[in-house]
């Protein structure tokens, strides 16, 4: 009996104990971080860069407020350089987590809950402790007051406490949410103690008290801003932050439009830049003198970040948009090839997933992990995409698209449009008219050719370009009807994608779910990514969420790259590793402060 007894208390012991988790330096999603305890620095910065100079950076549009975290008002670029969060990602794995403010993190086997331990040593600007209250007041009040993506991403957390001066534990509502200890881990902290007094949810042109590599220097609203390195940031030798942030100064300037910025790029007056426009890619730098004579660089970087979707986007509150087959013949109108050909010279390939340029990207028919979550869903989706490969319409690229328009006709038709006295109408009579909404002059040689083939099928598509202000104001309050939208992507998708799609998403102002989409199956969909307890089961559920997606016509993808296309004014160096990620402008550092 005693032997029993004893072997009893030991199984108690080893059932129970695994919950008693033990502090970690870092949390991987699915398996175990790459880098390991004590490791010094990420793979992709040199340890030994430099501190000194400047960088100088562009931004369009203009902007008229310092508080990043609210949905009112527009942010200078740079915003968040003044803050840290518990944890920070590394760019050369699908998702894992570093301790920055924590010096260590505790998680249950069942990610039931997660304890954070504060570093003794992290600081204020102002020299005060980062403290547990400041994770508890960040926690609440981005809740309560933040931007509306803050709810969707804490939606989860039953309750926050304070275990002691440095100690944090967050404790999460019954389900299997295993990325939710992550996503704990990305909140920005804010000083408690600097907000009493102050209204969170208005703008400000007072600079925010942060502990981060940053803080605001100088500045001009709607014009320019310097964020100057903090010379006693008390994180700088730690092994996330170790060859990173390395200028003493880091400029933005805000131009009109991206036509203006380009000129004064090659003019001198800013010194690198990230190019999102293949005409300009081909054609822009072609009278770059620096080029000629070595003082300017231009290269392309391959990288293997998930494109993500980039497309013209319906709002679905409209009437107009709320068939299927509306949408999707709307779709046949739209002539990527010919655009490629003749707008982009050949660069870029065609979205046709959700998760482009990623192992997530749908293909072919579903498979039975794919089955497994879309076969009990089987009555709420359209019966195609058990039977049919998705595909996207397809042209010679030479301007005659008669065959999709005639396909887009038949639907039209079906959906109970008909031409009259050559405008497309409803059954009341009511023409087909709507308007895409576009915040970049730049965007009207792309959309123009697409309102002209929309024209050939009677419908009347207006473009119209507004202001950075009013944009926002439009697309955060959905007075729209189609605007080009990105849904960026992670190597790891989880509770994002609520914000995304979801449909308690679908009202919140300023949210991320701009088509408007309100689908039991898409919830349930990204409910089963959260849930995927391993990485083939995550892979294999988002290929069935971008099936889904894809057949209901949602958007109208357009396209993406698969490199990063930067330039710059040769004065700089950088590491030679590139992560999965992408380039990494904060892991270079100028040349000038090597010298010395």
């Amino acid at each position: 009996m005693p032997r029993l007894s004893a072997w009893c208390l030991m199984l108690w012991f080893v059932l129970c104990v695994p919950a008693l988790a033990a502090p970690v330096h870092g949390l991987a999603m699915h398996g175990a971080p790459k880098y390991p305890v004590g490791f010094t620095h990420f793979d992709y910065v040199n340890p030994s860069a430099p501190k000194g100079g400047t960088l100088r950076l562009a931004e369009i549009g203009g902007w008229d407020s310092l508080n990043p975290f609210i949905v009112k008002g527009e942010v200078p670029g740079g915003a968040d350089l003044p803050f840290e969060t518990l944890m920070v990602e590394s760019a050369d794995e699908p998702f894992s987590e570093y301790g920055l403010l924590a010096e260590s993190v505790e998680v249950p086997p069942d990610r039931s809950w997660v304890i954070f331990t504060l570093r003794p040593e992290a600081r204020w600007h102002d020299g005060k402790p980062v403290t547990a209250d400041d994770v508890v007041f960040s926690f609440n009040t981005l809740k309560a007051k933040g931007h509306p993506r803050y709810r969707f991403y804490y939606a989860a957390v039953d309750k926050v406490e304070k275990l002691g001066a440095l100690k944090v534990r967050f404790s999460f509502k019954p389900g299997d949410n295993r990325e939710l200890p992550l996503i704990l881990g990305q909140l920005p902290v804010l000083p408690a103690h600097w907000w009493k007094g102050r209204d969170f949810a208005a703008t400000t042109l007072e600079p925010l008290l942060g502990s981060g590599p940053y803080k605001a220097g100088a500045f001009e609203p709607g014009r320019t801003i310097t964020w100057e390195r903090v010379r006693t940031y008390w994180g700088a030798t730690l092994p996330v932050r170790r060859g990173l942030y390395n200028f003493d100064r880091i400029r933005y300037d805000s131009y009109r439009d991206t036509t203006v910025a380009l000129e004064a790029f090659k003019a001198g007056d800013y010194d690198w830049r990230l190019e999102n426009e293949a005409k300009k890619w081909a054609t822009g730098y072609q009278d770059w003198a620096a080029l000629k004579d070595g003082h300017g660089r231009k290269e392309i970087f391959p990288n293997q970040r998930p494109a993500g979707m980039q497309a013209y986007a319906f709002n679905l509150r409209r009437p107009l948009f709320q068939d299927r087959r509306v949408r999707e013949a709307l779709g046949l109108a739209f002539d990527f090839e010919w655009t490629n050909k003749t707008l982009f010279y050949g660069q870029y390939r065609r979205s046709t997933s959700f998760f482009a340029n990623s192992e997530m990207a749908a293909t072919g028919l579903p498979g039975p992990k794919e089955l497994e979550v879309l076969e009990p869903l089987r009555d709420k989706l359209p019966a195609e995409l058990f039977t049919t490969p998705f595909q996207l319409p397809v042209t010679e690229g030479d301007g005659n698209i008669r065959a999709n328009l005639r396909a887009a006709m038949r639907l039209l038709e079906a959906a109970g449009w008909r031409v009259e006295n050559g405008k497309l109408v409803d059954k009341d009579g009511k023409p087909f008219v709507f308007e895409i909404l576009l915040v970049q002059p730049v965007w009207e040689r792309i959309a123009l050719p697409f309102a002209r083939n929309l024209e050939r099928l009677g419908i009347e598509a207006r473009v119209r370009v507004v202001d950075t202000a009013q944009y926002k104001n439009r697309t955060d309050h959905y007075d729209f009807d189609m605007v080009v939208q990105v849904w960026p992507q992670s190597q790891s998708p989880g509770n994002e994608q609520f914000s995304f799609w979801g449909s308690a998403a679908a009202d919140a102002v300023g949210g991320q779910n701009l088509a408007g989409i309100k689908n039991p199956a898409v919830d349930a969909l990204v409910a089963a990514i959260i849930a995927a307890p391993d990485r083939e089961t995550l892979v294999a559920r988002c290929r069935a969420l971008d099936r889904v997606l894809l057949w209901n016509h949602y958007v109208i993808p357009q396209w993406h790259l698969g490199v990063d296309r930067v330039a710059w004014w040769d004065k700089f160096g950088r590491p030679e590793a590139v992560p999965a990620a992408g380039i990494q402008p904060m892991a270079w550092w100028a040349r000038e402060a090597a010298a010395k």
